[in-house]
């Protein structure tokens, strides 16, 4: 039986082309949210979880860092899915007669020098996959929606423009999770990623910053956040290059445990072949 792999969204959806390019021949299952993919995964609906972590135009993804320490789940690969936007609408239309279309709200503005040359309104949706299915099953006329080709497959509408899109390095970074930790060394090239909390000492970040520099290990990731509704309780999300088991990640794990309230690690896992 072929493993189940949840995402946010509709089929259809960067998530849904997330899953397939890490596993080609996975069962997607489409999720309302990031809680709700993760639920699917503790509630045996899923075998595993698609979560999007950061993209290269807007960042961080609002919520995921807090949610992946208490998910229970672990990081076991990656995947990059480059944000190709294509305007899609119903079979038998032209552009001329596309006067709106729908999409995610983070996706309309990375279209906008296409859609305002062309004399296009927008308007948010809850998920760009969803609005195309929407189109789709109503068959309007005279609406388009932005989303992923894939997406155009799924629900049977016609590609009017493709990789319109302001920016062309436009990419997010998505995480597959399981229940289950992988540590096995699957790849001479492996990232660990962990989360912690640093004591409230003076300089304590730089100190326990100061082990993976003496040590020669390279913090690919760093990022802040706030827990708990507490200015004190900073906690800090990071990747590394390396595996837990390498003489030089251990000793500089050691030194930053030394520094902190909380050390988790929430994943070790081959580097994907396109991060660079």
């Amino acid at each position: 039986m072929s493993e189940r792999i949840a995402f946010q969204g509709e089929l259809g959806a960067y998530g849904h082309e997330a899953v397939l390019k890490a596993r080609p021949n996975a069962v997607p299952v489409p999720c309302h949210g990031f809680e709700e993919v993760i639920a699917a995964v503790r509630d045996g609906v899923a075998d595993k979880a698609m979560l999007p972590v950061e993209n290269t135009t807007y960042g961080r993804v609002a919520d995921i860092h807090r949610l992946l320490p208490d998910s229970g789940l672990h990081i076991v690969d990656e995947a990059f899915v480059r944000v190709r936007i294509a305007l899609m609408a119903m079979p038998g239309q032209t552009l001329d007669d596309i006067k709106h279309v729908r999409a995610h709200m983070v996706l309309i503005p990375q279209a906008r020098a296409f859609l305002d040359a062309n004399g296009i309104s927008a308007s948010a949706a809850a998920d760009s996959a969803g609005a195309a299915a929407d189109i789709s099953a109503n068959g309007e006329m005279g609406v388009g929606a932005l989303a992923s080709a894939v997406a155009a497959d799924i629900h049977e509408l016609e590609i009017l423009a493709r990789d319109i899109e302001d920016q062309g390095h436009n990419t997010t970074r998505f995480l597959l999770m399981a229940p289950d930790a992988d540590t096995a060394r699957r790849s001479d090239d492996m990232i660990t990623t962990f989360v912690f909390e640093v004591r409230n000492i003076p300089a304590a970040l730089y100190k326990a910053m100061g082990g993976f520099a003496t040590n020669g290990v390279n913090m690919t990731k760093l990022e802040s956040y706030m827990v708990g509704g507490a200015f004190t309780a900073t906690q800090f999300y990071a990747d590394i290059e390396g595996h837990p088991d390498d003489p030089a990640v251990a000793r500089a794990l050691e030194e930053l445990d030394y520094f902190t309230n909380r050390l988790d690690i929430l994943g070790v896992y081959p580097a994907a072949p396109d991060r660079d």
